[in-house]
């Protein structure tokens, strides 16, 4: 029933790295200053307590990469994050813009075993609510989907909705009173020029969505 002991602030950090490193670049310590609402000096000390603990590989004026040790640490957190939010919507009844807070605490005082238990209780799922992908308990992430934004598409184009790409709460939902929810079949009917919004139908339904909102809303394209 043991939690694997790893700190908050250290949890945290790596998830932040995580989240923000594209393949081998490294995460400038401005970038992770911002994102974590910490000072400069309080990122390079946490960088430097990670490089001793064999987390990440950190250079200073270059920035942060994840070890494969901290990526693995990462994913986990990962791992609990979506499960527990998955779970808050759809056995608790939770609406989508209310999970990230309350998974954000419960990430850090969940143990292994809790989290197992929530994942067999739901199907071993591959998705979070926000269409993200669940990393397995083993640390594998399912590898990037061809997904594009729904600005992309054009008149007569038909896709599925895939991924919500905002944590705005009135954003998240914006989308879902305009019918975008997970899996929901779409076709385009109509594009306003010079950045005006979008019509789609969908699942039979017409609906218009501003430019800025059909940004956030990955699509997966149909043949």
């Amino acid at each position: 029933m043991t939690k694997t002991t790893h700190s908050e602030s250290v949890e945290n950090f790596l998830k932040a790295v995580y989240t923000l490193q594209q393949g081998t670049e490294r995460v400038s310590t401005n970038t992770l200053r911002d994102v974590l609402n910490i000072t400069a000096p309080s990122v390079t000390d946490m960088a430097q307590r990670m490089v001793t603990l064999g987390y990440v590989d950190y250079q200073k004026y270059q920035g942060v990469l994840l070890t494969p040790k901290g990526r693995a640490i990462a994913l986990q957190v990962i791992r609990r994050h979506r499960l527990i939010e998955l779970y808050l919507v759809r056995e608790l009844g939770y609406a989508l813009h209310e999970v990230h807070e309350e998974a954000e605490a419960l990430e850090h005082a969940v143990s292994d075993h809790f989290i197992e238990a929530l994942a067999r209780k739901l199907g071993d799922p591959g998705f979070d609510p926000h269409g993200d992908p669940i990393p397995t308990a083993e640390g594998v992430i399912e590898s990037a989907r061809e997904l594009v934004p729904l600005s992309a598409l054009t008149v007569g184009d038909l896709a599925v909705v895939a991924q919500f790409k905002s944590s705005d709460r009135d954003m998240l939902q914006h989308m879902l009173d305009r019918g975008f929810n997970l899996n929901a079949s779409i076709e385009v009917t109509a594009v306003d020029p010079f950045e005006g919004p979008i019509s789609v139908r969908i699942d039979g339904t017409e609906r218009m969505v501003g430019r800025q909102v059909a940004e956030c809303i990955l699509v997966q394209k149909e043949a």
